[in-house]
């Protein structure tokens, strides 16, 4: 069943690729992260990897509370998580590592200073628990307490999603002023500060984009959005185009599903996406009671709707690079 599922998604992927004339990048397709340990019966998602791959910290969450979680490799396999030492207090979600791994930029509604209220927003037609960017620095084998970062990275209350980049500046999501859809948001570090951030010119406000994954140089940036050919939230990779940036491209019905998928990571190679999905193992009928009790069990691990965290080789986009539209100088 596996087998027959995987030449599915193959050929799905070619098809997928063909317009740009590299069927040839056919890979496996998405696989599942740490089924039962690190992918669960929660919702699973947003890993952040130290740069040599060893650890992850990631977001272990349900409709009322959100943790952000710590495993180790030891051998071939991962650690049973703990929390995280900064997290568990508050609602903590989306770590990102500083690509050199020496600080993480997370979100969390813990009050914006000593003695306030948890952090409330307005949005998805209610009131939600709200969010901010903090930061954590490398302390040995610790981490120092959080420190909320300036309002030039957390406009307001629904501040989400941070990404990092070489330099420190900093991606993010957050409402647009008008439309109140999500938006992307970059804030440069220059000078040992954060500049007002500026929303990126693909993302106006039109449709609801989440999530950034950006590239320790933004030479591209991975990205949830509603836009078109969209089924639900769906992944797009966009690539930097001189001092700008080109169009958007669909990942493909490979990689997004017919449910959510979102909250997309780079691996510590750059070049591995890491992302979360709503999406199930297939089940072929009819099936032997030894299968079902395989699948059951299979679904009382992980599978069983929530999301979990799956990968994907990012080269054959890559490969498939548009050609810039800009004439050289």
């Amino acid at each position: 069943m596996a087998a027959a599922a995987a030449v599915v998604a193959r050929t799905t992927l070619a098809v997928a690729l063909e317009p740009a004339g590299i069927v040839d990048a056919i890979h496996y397709p998405p696989a599942v992260f740490a089924p039962g340990t690190i992918s669960g019966p929660a919702h699973d998602s947003a890993p952040a990897f130290t740069p040599d791959g060893a650890t992850v910290y990631f977001t272990r969450s349900n409709a009322a509370q959100s943790t952000i979680y710590v495993s180790r490799k030891q051998g071939e396999r991962w650690s049973e998580p703990g929390v995280a030492s900064f997290s568990g207090e508050w609602n903590d979600m989306e770590p990102a590592f500083a690509p050199d791994g020496s600080w993480i930029v997370f979100v969390s509604n813990r009050p914006a200073k000593p003695g306030g209220v948890p952090i409330e927003a307005s949005y998805n037609g209610g009131t939600q628990k709200g969010g901010n960017l903090w930061r954590v620095e490398r302390k040995g084998s610790g981490w120092s307490e959080p420190v909320r970062l300036p309002d030039a990275v957390n406009p307001n209350p629904s501040t989400f999603a941070p990404s990092v980049a070489a330099d420190g500046s900093l991606w993010f999501m957050t409402p647009d002023a008008t439309s109140g859809k999500f938006r992307l948001y970059r804030s440069q570090f220059r000078d040992g500060r954060y500049e007002a951030a500026k929303p990126l010119p693909f993302s106006d406000g039109s449709v609801t984009d989440v999530d950034p994954a950006v590239a320790p140089d933004e030479s591209f940036v991975v990205f949830g959005s509603g836009r078109r050919p969209k089924v639900g939230i769906d992944l797009f990779i966009a690539f930097r185009d001189g001092d700008g940036w080109g169009e958007p491209v669909w990942l493909g019905d490979s990689v997004n599903s017919s449910g959510s998928d979102a909250e997309p990571r780079l691996g510590p190679d750059h070049a591995t996406l890491y992302f979360s999905s709503e999406r199930v193992v297939p089940v072929a009928f009819p099936r032997t009671r030894a299968q079902a009790d395989a699948d059951t069990a299979r679904m009382l691990a992980w599978d069983d709707g929530n999301y979990n965290i799956w990968s994907v080789s990012l080269q054959p986009w890559f490969a498939a690079k548009p050609p810039s539209k800009r004439s050289e100088p």
